[in-house]
């Protein structure tokens, strides 16, 4: 299992000898599923049904569909003729040729011309047929966005493993560095006293094992760490399951997030403090790569 990028692009295309239907369909980030289709007014009743269909393709992110319909099979144009006015324009006109004297008449020309008496009627043809290809055709083209948006996800899911894997690399070092700490304030507080009483007096053993321990409780990152990684066995599990994960991947970032920056505000040691910083640095890139997961 794989899983998916909200990112991609598809693109379908129907033709025969009476239309060409073209689909074409972009995907984005979106925290939802929301579709915008673009198509014929005369096409709006199966609008509900692409969207359907797509829905059972893309489950997460924001998908424009943009659908143009050509062909001149698509209107049937028909003359109509008032013949009632025809006549009555003829009577009219022998009428005035016997006042007016004259051989001139109306001629066909003249009547075809006359808007009044001629008009162009458009019919559409049946949309049931154009209906059914506009579906398939879209079928193939968000087939071909999911595609897309299957390869952007493998890219997605090699990236985010390298880096959960250097943050857990980081966490390793973190868990190997951290008693060392505690040992060195002991040396530097052992060091301060000494120096202070210029070796004129003993040191109580007791009272500085307390404040070692102290010390050694505020500065304690162990807890951090383990939730760290843990979360981060959790981050490349779901991931392995594939499907909608994007909203578990974001909640689990964000933890690492709370983890990273409590070790931060525990450090009592330049390298703990850089290594924090690097830390911050990788989550902080996981962050951008989980926004794109579907």
């Amino acid at each position: 299992m794989m899983i998916t990028s909200m990112t991609g692009y598809g693109q379908a295309t129907t033709t025969n000898e009476r239309f060409k239907v073209t689909v074409e369909m972009k995907s984005y980030n979106h925290r939802f599923c929301e579709m915008m289709i673009r198509l014929p007014r005369q096409y709006y009743s199966v609008e509900d049904d692409l969207k359907k269909m797509i829905g059972q393709h893309v489950q997460r992110g924001k998908v424009d569909v943009y659908i143009t319909i050509e062909g001149e099979g698509l209107i049937k144009r028909t003359l109509s003729v008032d013949w009632d006015l025809v006549k009555q324009y003829l009577a009219t006109s022998k009428q005035m040729q016997k006042v007016c004297e004259t051989d001139e008449g109306l001629s066909i020309q003249s009547l075809l011309l006359h808007e009044d008496i001629v008009s162009i009627c458009e019919q559409e043809q049946d949309t049931r047929q154009i209906a059914q290809v506009l579906l398939e055709t879209t079928e193939q083209a968000v087939l071909q966005l999911k595609t897309m948006r299957n390869r952007e996800g493998e890219s997605l899911m090699i990236d985010l493993e390298e880096r959960v894997a250097t943050i857990n690399t980081i966490v390793r070092d973190l868990f190997e560095h951290a008693p060392k700490v505690t040992s060195a304030y002991r040396e530097r507080l052992l060091k301060r006293v000494a120096d202070f009483l210029d070796g004129n007096a003993e040191i109580d053993e007791n009272r500085m094992v307390n404040e070692v321990a102290i010390f050694s409780d505020k500065a304690n990152i162990e807890e951090e760490l383990t939730r760290l990684s843990a979360h981060t066995k959790q981050f490349i599990a779901i991931m392995k399951t594939g499907g909608v994960v994007g909203r578990k991947l974001d909640f689990l970032v964000q933890e690492m997030n709370r983890e990273a920056n409590t070790i931060g505000s525990k450090a009592n040691d330049i390298h703990i403090s850089q290594q924090v910083v690097e830390l911050k640095s990788e989550i902080e890139k996981v962050k951008e790569q989980v926004q794109n997961v579907e």
